[in-house]
């Protein structure tokens, strides 16, 4: 065996017949049109003129556009009418909110001005009624005391030895005058004034115009001052009934023969004759 029999040729594999013949062929068929095309010579070639129609889509596209734009539009118109609709509500309703306030502190100042009208009306129908009370006070004190006499718990008034009419001066007429003042106001046990009283209470508030500091309660009252008959009362002379140091109740003697008390719940503050209510004694502070 030759030492070469084993080494792989280097040269190219020989090609089938097939592939060689088929090559050959393609090959002179193209040799053979090029020798034609040259023995025909340049010759003129022919302008081909061929129209290609192309779809249309430029009318869908001009459709949707044009609902697009049409569609942006009305978004816009909503948009701005909504954003009207919204600036017209919030107007309506800051007026409505002046308003209201407005309505309140009208309605306010309509009831402060009631309550004004209804308080400067009540002081002048008080300030009428202690006027009217003065004056009738003042006229009862003129009349003449009513004769005949009567008794209570043993002690006997004689009212025609009373004065005839009041002669009050200085500081018994202040008492005098203050008292009536209060003829009709209420009787509230302890009270001291200025619209309700007991009778101590009012003895003591009389007493305190002029400057003279009387005990509060009615025992105490009864001994403050001189001890003075029933047939010979002054205007501004306390009246006691019950025993001196032990009164259960006290008025002030205002002359003509009646006195002012804070009676009781029923009757309150009254100006009476002594025969209304006969007291025990009386004391003469003034």
């Amino acid at each position: 065996m030759s030492h070469t029999a084993l080494i792989p040729s280097h040269r190219k594999p020989r090609q089938s017949a097939s592939k060689t013949a088929l090559r050959a062929g393609v090959a002179g068929g193209v040799l053979s049109t090029i020798a034609v095309a040259g023995a025909a010579g340049p010759a003129q070639a022919e302008p081909v003129t061929q129209t290609i129609e192309m779809p249309t889509i430029t009318a869908g596209l001009s459709t949707t556009v044009a609902a697009s734009a049409e569609a942006t539009q009305q978004v816009a118109l909503d948009l701005e009418t909504q954003a009207n609709q919204d600036a017209a509500a919030a107007t309506a309703a800051k007026a409505a909110k002046k308003a209201k306030a407005e309505a309140v502190r009208k309605a306010e100042a309509k009831k402060k001005a009631e309550a004004a009208a209804k308080a400067e009306a009540k002081a002048k129908a008080e300030a009428a009624e202690r006027a009217s009370r003065v004056s009738r006070s003042t006229e009862r004190t003129t009349l003449s005391a009513p004769s005949g006499s009567s008794s209570s718990s043993g002690s006997s008034v004689s009212t025609a030895s009373a004065p005839a009419s009041s002669s009050a001066s200085g500081s018994a007429a202040s008492v005098v005058s203050f008292v009536q003042m209060q003829v009709g106001d209420a009787y509230v046990s302890g009270g001291t004034g200025p619209n309700s009283w007991d009778c101590s209470g009012l003895v003591q508030a009389a007493f305190r115009t002029v400057g003279v500091d009387l005990p509060r309660v009615s025992q105490s009252q009864s001994t403050a001052g001189t001890q003075v008959g029933l047939g010979n009362l002054q205007p501004g002379d306390i009246l006691y009934w019950g025993g001196a140091g032990s009164a259960y109740h006290v008025g002030v003697y205002v002359g003509g023969g009646q006195f002012v008390g804070a009676q009781n719940s029923s009757t309150g503050v009254v100006q009476k004759s002594l025969d209304y209510d006969p007291p025990s004694g009386a004391v003469r502070v003034l």
